[in-house]
């Protein structure tokens, strides 16, 4: 596989429905001190594709943030890139021939090319469901290894300890009537977000001003739930991100649900090309029997629809409704609104340094990944 690539511009990156690819995130990363590249390829579609003949060329691009792992190594991350997904066959192939095309615009000091892929999982196809229709999951690491390096000249794919952004996601379609919306969701979510209209409970789109009140909801929430807390710079550069960004792609809203002037709830909305993403909610642990969480969804895909977009990313669930998974509670709360359950590929690695990267490895056995 023959792939041309070139360095470009970050302001010249490709519009795009996911914005970890896009100029407003590493401006938002820029803030926060993580430095980035975009990168432009081409490839011939007969290489990408199976059963695709003739001549014709994919044009792609992505983003690459350098990620620091300590004084003296870096990773270098792609997250949810490329976009371009190439048939399973060729992907690693894809991935080995961009790989080894990118090591030298890299830092001398980046030990590995981490692929967050946001393509589908191999192992969605309908042996891969219960009688049931849940899913099975995907099989152990030595298996995925071998499927994902078919047709490699070096087979030096390997899949990440550390997840960093959500490998399973829920999708919800907008192309129909908010009453068709309504109708598919469960009726205990359809009751809840009434309920919350009945009780007054107002959604409001609020600046950069009401930054503070976001952060004591995000604050309570993490601490009752036991998750890490990132700094209210982090939020800020979020928004102060998106105002300085020329994208105009990219939104960004800061919601907050109140009775009367006491804010309930909150979230953090993305709206990039055709896709609304949700990407950080937060509660109090007063008044949840009024539904403010509920009210925030119902707004937020109103505002989506208003926007023209045409798909709702809720952003994280467990894999399936196993009661024991931390991510459980996002699991039955989301998937009461529809959709349709979306599995990734997740996180896989490059290595470029094979001793430094087996030392990464070992450091993220234990984890449990992180948002980038």
């Amino acid at each position: 596989m023959l792939i041309d690539l070139e360095q470009k511009e970050i302001a010249d990156i490709y519009s795009t429905p996911i914005f970890q690819q896009t100029s407003f995130w590493c401006n938002v990363k820029h803030k926060l001190g993580i430095p980035s590249d975009a990168f432009e390829f081409k490839v011939r579609n007969s290489e990408l594709y199976s059963n695709v003949g003739g001549y014709s060329y994919t044009n792609g691009d992505f983003v690459i943030l350098y990620q620091q792992l300590n004084a003296d190594d870096c990773i270098a991350y792609i997250p949810y890139g490329p976009e371009v997904e190439p048939s399973e066959e060729n992907q690693g192939n894809f991935l080995e021939e961009l790989s080894e095309g990118l090591r030298s615009y890299l830092p001398k000091c980046c030990i590995a090319i981490r692929y967050d892929l946001n393509w589908e999982s191999h192992w969605c196809k309908e042996s891969d469901y219960d009688e049931n229709g849940i899913w099975k999951g995907e099989p152990d690491k030595t298996y995925q290894e071998l499927q994902l390096n078919f047709n490699t000249n070096n087979w030096n794919l390997k899949k990440s300890n550390s997840n960093v952004l959500p490998k399973n996601t829920l999708m919800l379609d907008l192309h129909d009537d908010n009453e068709t919306i309504l109708s598919r969701m469960k009726p205990k979510t359809r009751y809840n977000i009434h309920l919350s209209e009945r009780k007054e409970v107002d959604v409001r789109s609020v600046g950069i001003e009401q930054l503070n009140a976001w952060y004591g909801l995000y604050c309570e929430t993490a601490y009752r739930n036991g998750l890490h807390v990132n700094s209210l710079n982090y939020f800020r550069s979020v928004l102060a991100a998106k105002m300085d960004d020329t994208d105009k792609d990219v939104n960004v809203k800061l919601l907050i649900a109140y009775l009367g002037d006491e804010p309930l709830a909150a979230m953090f909305l993305v709206i990039s090309s055709h896709r609304t993403t949700y990407l950080y909610g937060a509660s109090s642990s007063e008044h949840r029997n009024l539904m403010p969480t509920y009210a925030l969804q119902w707004k937020a895909i109103q505002i989506a629809k208003a926007m023209n977009c045409c798909e709702y990313d809720f952003f994280g669930i467990s894999p399936s409704p196993d009661p024991s998974h931390p991510m459980y509670g996002l699991y039955r709360f989301k998937r009461g609104f529809g959709g349709d359950i979306f599995h990734h590929l997740g996180c896989w690695d490059y290595p470029l340094d094979q001793g430094k990267y087996q030392m990464l490895q070992a450091y993220e056995m234990n984890s449990h990944g992180y948002y980038m």
